[in-house]
């Protein structure tokens, strides 16, 4: 017989960092999100010299993917599926970056420092996320 393992509470400490952290990584996200749905001319600049259309319908598109993934991300019961999608997300910003050989610390990998705090906000604050992930902390 399998034994189950208790999910422990998150200290009151572990889920306001996590809640500071997702909230840091929220806000930044949908202002991305917003720049691209406006679309400003320096938006469409940037994303015709990173080889892709730079129409305003694609800066758009790419506006509410963002804005859409960030709330489900912001929304406790979805946060997980949130996460997923804007990891994938990050991870074509990271590929492009790397494609047209932007600097690798401070542009192709900011993909995965905001990965990282994406993750690291949703395992301070979900308690879930720490027991699927075997954590005993």
């Amino acid at each position: 017989m399998p034994i189950e393992r208790l999910e422990q509470p998150v200290s009151k400490a572990a889920l306001w960092s996590g809640r500071l952290l997702s909230g840091l990584v929220v806000l930044f996200l949908l202002l991305d999100g917003a720049i691209k749905l406006l679309p400003f001319s320096s938006v469409t600049e940037t994303m015709d010299r990173m080889g892709y259309s730079s129409s305003e319908a694609m800066a758009r598109a790419l506006g509410l993917i963002t804005i859409a993934c960030t709330v489900l991300y912001a929304i406790p019961p979805t946060s997980m599926v949130g996460a997923i999608l804007v990891t994938g997300y990050l991870g074509g910003a990271i590929a492009a970056h790397v494609r047209i050989g932007s600097p690798l610390v401070s542009y192709a990998l900011f993909g995965l420092y905001l990965g990282l705090m994406v993750w690291g906000g949703l395992w301070l604050r979900d308690r879930h996320l720490r027991t699927l992930l075997g954590s005993q902390h």
